[in-house]
């Protein structure tokens, strides 16, 4: 009896030692093999430092399909996890069908479109075959002081099936909130600047760009001066499409912003087109476009080759077919000279980006193997790419080209990439150029920074259509012709983020979760067979174990 009571007094004391324990030590065990259920210490240190309430509101809620059901689980289980380090976080799912008449489903449809959180409608076919369309909003509203964001749930990547989007969706989460998040709170504002003076694309070509910059930044805009000191209070410099060539003054003022750290997005063409002549003639020149900055960029480890890419992967122009005295006839012809890049996969820049397109790109290559420089690699041309050196003529006839291997003789061509280490100054052995005002010496090797060359301009170029009060800006990326969404804003976005984050958010972009997924054809086949199992298997083992139990009995007590 003592025996049994000491055992109930050690168990009842390791209960409320391990209440206490719990009470001061917290920790949380993610035993799966992608740690899928763990956020980064980057990510708890921010939900720690809420001082006020945060509300979710996610509007994935209703009958949805396995897929998004998956999707609405992944939501709940990453804001349970954040829960857990913040007690200000609030969130609830909310059905946006849900109304007592269809009416009234139309209204409040209607009045979540117009602050921003469009459905999309979903197609899918009941057990009869039968069609059936749902409206789906996979979105979130947070709402902390007085502040809203919204933020879209579902990637949607053309060339990926459904069930690939979605798992892209769930890995993409603790990233897209996050970000949410720290642009709700955020007190500093950091800024990025675009470089003018000399020729680069004027602001109403890169307006779109800008106003996406302007949610994460202050953008600002201006000539360098004389002054090395003059971009210090810029977390990044933005260099866009120049057709001037650059002082060795100019040179010298960004050279010592890097060499103390700063980060570059450098969009350079290698070739200069004209394109007023080309709609004239239906041709025009393409020569070398030498803006003095060859030296410099070869100095931190890359060159701009003055080619010119063509793609056989490319997007489409409307071309007039009829004969001469006909009425016009436009048909879509493939435009080498716009190739569809392809974006890496394993670079948080570019991890699951929509392609993104350029015209009259060029190609680069990385140079000084000695350099202790850490190079990636970020758009790529396809599998079929060609190579026109410069100067040469540029001629519509070249939608007439067949897409052989012969023409298109080359594969996988760099068009983007990223450095990153320390990078010796352009100017080391050399004198400082004559007008810069300064009385600091000259730095020769840089603090550990990165940046991101692009041998094309047009990437981030947005187009512009109709005149004076009816103008209006095209989204960057947006093709009119072939109505298609391409990554430019999103490769932007990122390859600035990128630059400026200090503190491995965009790290956030690389997770991986496997997609493993249910085979169909087997589930459909088989779907008797497992019901029938699932019905009658608990049933045979309750008659098995009873019967069991029954003998086991009778011979006890019979003995």
């Amino acid at each position: 009896m003592i025996k049994k009571t000491l055992t109930i007094l050690l168990f009842i004391a390791a209960i409320v030692a391990v209440y206490f324990i719990s009470g001061k030590y917290f920790f949380r065990l993610d035993l799966t093999s992608e740690k899928r259920y763990s956020i980064s210490d980057n990510t708890k240190k921010l939900l720690r430092g809420l001082d006020d309430e945060i509300v979710f509101k996610i509007y994935l809620d209703g009958d949805l399909n396995s897929g998004f059901l998956r999707l609405r689980k992944a939501t709940r289980e990453m804001l349970d996890e954040f829960s857990a380090y913040s007690r200000n976080l609030k969130y609830e799912f909310i059905n946006p069908s849900a109304a007592s008449t269809p009416q009234a489903r139309e209204k409040q449809y209607e009045e979540l479109a117009k602050r921003g959180i469009r459905g999309i409608m979903v197609h899918e076919k009941d057990k009869e075959g039968k069609s059936i369309q749902k409206m789906v909003f996979p979105w979130v509203e947070i709402s902390y002081k007085g502040k809203n964001h919204l933020v879209n749930l579902l990637k949607n990547l053309p060339g990926k099936s459904g069930e690939e989007n979605l798992n892209i969706s769930i890995q993409n989460l603790e990233f897209e909130l996050t970000e949410a998040i720290r642009l709700l709170t955020s007190k500093e504002i950091r800024k990025v600047a675009f470089i003018e003076g000399h020729g680069e694309l004027p602001e109403v070509l890169t307006y779109d760009i800008s106003q996406t910059l302007s949610r994460y930044y202050q953008v600002d805009r201006g000539v360098i001066g004389d002054d090395p000191a003059i971009l210090e209070p810029y977390s990044a410099i933005i260099i866009a499409a120049p057709q001037e060539k650059f002082t060795e003054k100019d040179k010298y003022v960004i050279d010592q912003y890097i060499m103390r750290g700063g980060k570059a997005l450098w969009m350079v063409d290698g070739t200069r087109v004209s394109l007023d002549s080309l709609s004239v003639y239906s041709e025009t020149m393409a020569i070398p476009n030498d803006v003095n900055l060859s030296d410099q960029l070869f100095k931190y480890g890359i060159r701009i080759n003055p080619v010119l890419v063509l793609d056989v992967q490319s997007a489409l122009i409307p071309v007039n077919v009829a004969e001469e005295g006909e009425p016009a006839k436009f048909e879509p012809m493939p435009w080498y000279y716009s190739p569809i890049l392809l974006t890496s996969p394993e670079h948080p820049v570019t991890r699951n980006l929509t392609p993104v397109k350029a015209e009259f790109a060029s190609s680069l290559d990385f140079v000084g193997e000695d350099l202790p420089v850490k190079k990636d690699v970020l758009l790529i041309t396809s599998t079929g790419t060609r190579l026109q050196t410069t100067p040469s003529l540029v001629s519509m006839d070249i939608i007439n080209v067949e897409k052989s291997g012969h023409f298109f003789n080359t594969r996988n061509t760099i068009v983007a990439a990223s450095i990153e280490g320390v990078f010796p100054s352009v100017f080391t052995n050399r004198m400082i150029p004559e007008g810069i005002r300064s009385q600091e010496k000259m730095i020769t090797e840089s603090k550990p920074t990165k940046m991101i060359v692009v041998a094309n301009g047009s990437i981030i170029r947005n187009d512009v259509q109709g005149y004076g009060e009816n103008t209006s800006i095209v989204p960057l990326g947006f093709d009119r012709y072939m109505n298609q969404q391409f990554g430019n804003k999103d490769f932007i976005l990122n390859a600035v983020n990128y630059l400026t984050d200090d503190e491995g958010w965009m790290a956030l972009r690389s997770r991986e979760i496997k997609l493993r997924l249910l085979n169909k054809p087997a589930i459909i086949g088989l779907r008797k067979f497992w019901q029938i199992s699932n019905v009658l298997l608990p049933l045979v083992f309750l008659a098995l174990f009873g019967t069991v139990s029954y003998f086991v009995r009778k011979k006890r007590y019979a003995s």
